[in-house]
């Protein structure tokens, strides 16, 4: 009984040493360099790189930068200056075009060079200006029948995409972050 007793102390005592030499020589966190300087350069030269990170064109970014630019969410009277209207755009449009790891919070901040507060903040206020635009542009009019041709060429796309059980489901089966169960 005495051996086995004396391999428990040295399996417990190689168990401490590890945990103590795991938290001594940690592997420091990598930085990380924002990515924003890159939008411009691929919005001209690599419009697929630009879609890919943003989910929308550069023509389609460009018309909704111009219609949130007059919302007075993005002014105030402080002394301290909002991030251009673009870029906190650029941060939304990043965080709901990805899902999973790559849409987190901290993910999002590392990526734009910001806080995690500024990213949560940029989602708050451009969602506030869409939600502005809402009845203007977001419609869906069962009786309209430019709507009604939008919704079956969406429908077809959608049973083409995944199978035909989910043909209903064209607002959410291109990849955005809505759980759909």
């Amino acid at each position: 009984m005495p051996a086995f007793t004396e391999f428990i102390d040295a399996v417990c005592a190689l168990h401490d040493e590890a945990q103590k030499s795991y938290i001594l020589n940690a592997r420091p966190k990598f930085t990380c360099a924002p990515q924003l300087h890159l939008l411009p350069e691929w919005e001209m030269y690599a419009p697929e790189k630009f879609c890919q990170k943003l989910c929308v064109s550069p023509i389609i970014f460009d018309h909704l930068v111009a219609c949130l630019q007059l919302h007075l969410i993005f002014y105030n009277n402080l002394h301290n200056a909002q991030l251009p209207i673009a870029i906190q755009l650029v941060i939304f449009l990043n965080g709901v075009g990805h899902y999973d790891n790559a849409a987190t919070m901290e993910d999002l901040a590392e990526w734009a060079g910001v806080s995690i507060r500024m990213v949560y903040n940029c989602f708050k206020w451009v969602m506030i200006a869409i939600l502005r635009h809402h009845d203007d542009k977001i419609h869906f009019d069962p009786l309209d029948h430019e709507d009604q041709e939008e919704w079956t060429r969406s429908q077809q796309w959608v049973e083409g995409k995944t199978c035909w059980e989910w043909h209903g489901g064209f607002l959410c089966v291109d990849g955005t972050p809505f759980n759909l169960f």
